[in-house]
């Protein structure tokens, strides 16, 4: 299927878009607000989270809450999230850590990056992305890390689109036993 829009005046172009596939339509159709996350948005970061980790169990409404208030009260952590209507379809957690050395300017970390998995291709996680990336410089950070578990191409040149570079330092990882 395809949509055509013809100009009223001649010196402007017809513009034919494909729904078929996940394209310049919908990256203008979608009006979302990115900002950082409220005590309100607990319920719709849980349900982003779903599409994030779907076979994790379901937190305790009191683990969930306490754990939030922590999140939203830290000066060190920043929720960011997109916001499209009534619902929020992106997000991704913002750690600025201070540091001693590098002349006392901190770094951040980047984490639980996440969209919806109906609103993905739209540009809504690279503009989440982008607000953490604006937050950290502002806080005069030297550099953001962000790490991720995906090994799809895809995922990576997405990171590598938000201005991500691969390979800059070697990444090691312990799990709690």
């Amino acid at each position: 299927m395809q949509i055509v829009f013809e100009a009223e005046h001649p010196l402007q172009a017809v513009l034919i878009v494909s729904l078929q596939t996940h394209d310049l339509w919908c990256r203008y159709m979608i009006e979302a607000t990115v900002r950082s996350a409220a005590e309100y948005d607990l319920p719709g970061v849980l349900n982003l989270y779903r599409h994030l980790h779907p076979h994790d169990p379901q937190l305790e409404t009191a683990t969930a809450e306490r754990v939030w208030s922590t999140l939203l009260t830290s000066n060190f952590m920043t929720v960011i999230v997109a916001q499209a209507a009534e619902m929020l379809v992106s997000s991704c957690t913002l750690a600025i850590v201070p540091n001693l050395s590098r002349g006392g300017r901190s770094y951040g970390v980047i984490e639980n990056v996440v969209t919806h998995a109906d609103y993905r291709r739209l540009g809504l996680g690279g503009r989440v992305l982008a607000h953490a990336l604006d937050i950290a410089w502002q806080a005069d950070c030297y550099k953001v890390l962000l790490a991720t578990g995906s090994k799809r191409e895809t995922t990576l040149r997405f990171y590598e689109g938000a201005g991500f570079l691969r390979g800059g330092k070697t990444y090691f990882e312990v799990r709690r036993p």
